[in-house]
């Protein structure tokens, strides 16, 4: 390993390393390194190489003997299967190789992808091989082989070299995302994709886009384009943007938060706005006793259906302003009738609320969507409970009746964390927030912490899917977005290690920052 860390060192010296990395771009090639690779001669004379360094860690690696891998000139990059080409191409472009397609003859030097169909196995999971002077990326998914990529193109990177031996690892949570509140403030759609390229080389999955809120409609819509804002993504924007995201297999998560939080769409639709009973507005909040304000929602649901292909989709349900008040039924009388035209005599305005999340998840399950909704628009008691499968986003239990996220567990549902208290980057850090440091994230946080600092216990850890850093733009002009870039950097790696193996990393925090500096 020291051979062939010393070999890589010269790549990285020399410039090209850090040059190869550097002009990475998805239409283009960077050029081949001129250096040698070190003919294979693995003997006792090498030492035993040690394991990769990269974030996140891989979880397992059998050391051997040998010089490992560094690219050079002439270096092929093979698959054995069509359906790894864009996998193919992208690690060839990265690593300045030659991508040759489907091969089945080896050469020296070669980095083989391939897809081994293990049923079984976790579809995320790979198996990367560093021996004879070869590279193979296996496993029984896409996915899998993908983020084997990465992981190769990490140790390029970091240390010029991937070491002599065999790396087996997979991911502890299956949900690893990052939600971006594109509604109070837009965002370029290069500065999206931006991201979306630095999630993937993390191994997140998911990205959120919170596209609908009282600040504005950030989406260019067809059947109702008077609500969109003057600053908006087109659908061509979009459809790159998922483009590319599929191309690192992140699903793009898209969220129209309803009852609450629809100012932009009541500002071209002041008729469907929820009031008191002195005539007094309810900000951003809809009339759900009013049918055309489910019919403007889900035409929207609809209509958006066709451009997010994903099976993941956020029906929001947060902070409904009608169930903030001592006494919702006597607030708001014609919320309570409509309760009990629809449930019964004894129905209230939560069993109203949440009989239209249960509508409005129906909108998207027809679209084979999997629902899901933040915890504080899932009621307990109550003549109507929420479907069982909307998935509960946890992030606050600060909320009128909170409940301990084990209530949320013990239920049987599946939980998403998104704690808000080391997880939220809210622009400008109002009322409570502060930014969240990725220290804090590494040291101090795990997925079973769901709400302040206290675990669940172990035993609802399998409902726990995963969790998402949240950036949201409460005061939009307080951070341009170099500056949230920089800001979320080393909270998004220390995240993106501890959703893929959330034991106690081996590196120390100055550690595991030195090598962030090193990786990029």
């Amino acid at each position: 390993m020291a051979v062939a860390v010393a070999a890589g060192a010269v790549v990285v010296s020399s410039g090209v390393g850090l040059g190869l990395w550097a002009a990475e771009d998805d239409g283009g090639s960077a050029a081949a390194p001129s250096s040698p690779s070190p003919t294979p001669s693995p003997t006792r004379s090498y030492p035993l190489s040690e394991a990769p360094r990269t974030i996140p860690a891989v979880r397992e690696h059998t050391a051997e003997r040998g010089p490992g891998w560094r690219p050079a000139t002439g270096h092929r990059v093979v698959v054995s299967d069509p359906a790894l080409a864009d996998e193919g191409r992208l690690t060839a472009q990265e690593l300045g190789l030659t991508y040759a397609g489907e091969r089945d003859d080896e050469r020296s030097g070669d980095v083989r992808l391939e897809l081994n169909r293990d049923a079984g196995a976790n579809p995320e999971s790979y198996t990367l091989t560093v021996r004879g002077g070869r590279v193979t990326v296996s496993g029984p998914g896409e996915a899998g082989v993908f983020y084997g990529t990465r992981t190769l193109k990490q140790e390029i990177r970091g240390a010029g070299a991937a070491p002599e031996g065999v790396v087996r690892d997979e991911p502890a949570k299956p949900r690893r995302g990052m939600m971006l509140d594109i509604a109070r403030k837009h965002y370029s759609a290069g500065w999206i994709e931006d991201r979306i390229r630095e999630l993937g080389d993390l191994k997140y999955n998911e990205i959120g886009l919170h596209f609908s809120d009282d600040q504005g409609f950030r989406i260019e819509s067809t059947s109702h384009p008077e609500v969109v804002s003057e600053d908006h993504l087109t659908k061509a924007q979009v459809r790159k943007i998922v483009e590319l995201a599929e191309s690192r297999h992140i699903t793009v998560v898209p969220e129209i938060d309803s009852p609450g939080h629809l100012g932009a769409v009541i500002d071209a639709h002041p008729d469907l706005q929820l009031r008191k009973t002195n005539g007094e507005a309810v900000r951003g909040a809809v009339d759900i006793a009013n049918p055309k304000s489910a019919e403007i929602v889900d035409d929207l649901l609809d209509e958006y259906a066709g451009l997010f292909p994903g099976d993941q989709w956020h029906l929001g349900g947060d902070e409904y302003q009608a169930l903030v008040v001592p006494d919702p039924e006597a607030a708001f009388p014609g919320l309570a009738a409509a309760a009990r035209d629809e449930y019964g005599p004894g129905a209230t305005v939560e069993d109203l609320t949440t009989g239209w999340l249960n509508d409005r998840a129906a909108t998207v399950r027809a679209h084979d969507r999997v629902p899901r909704a933040w915890n504080d628009g899932f009621f307990s008691g109550g003549s109507v409970r929420a479907d069982e499968d909307i998935t509960v986003a946890y992030w606050t239990g600060k909320e009128i009746g909170a409940r301990e996220p084990a209530e949320y567990l013990a239920e049987g549902r599946e939980v998403i964390n998104y704690n808000d208290e080391f997880l939220y980057y809210v622009l400008g850090e109002p009322l409570t927030f502060v930014y969240p440091t990725g220290e804090r994230i590494y040291e101090q946080w795990t997925p079973r912490v769901l709400r302040g600092t206290t675990p669940v216990p172990a035993t609802y850890d399998r409902q726990i899917l995963g969790g998402s850093f949240a950036i949201w733009g409460d005061l939009p002009r307080s951070q341009t977005e170099d500056q949230v870039a920089a800001g979320i950097r080393m909270p998004l790696r220390a995240l993106a290690q501890k959703l893929w193996d959330a034991r106690e990393p081996a590196l120390s925090w100055d550690g595991f920052r030195t090598l962030a500096d090193r990786l990029g």
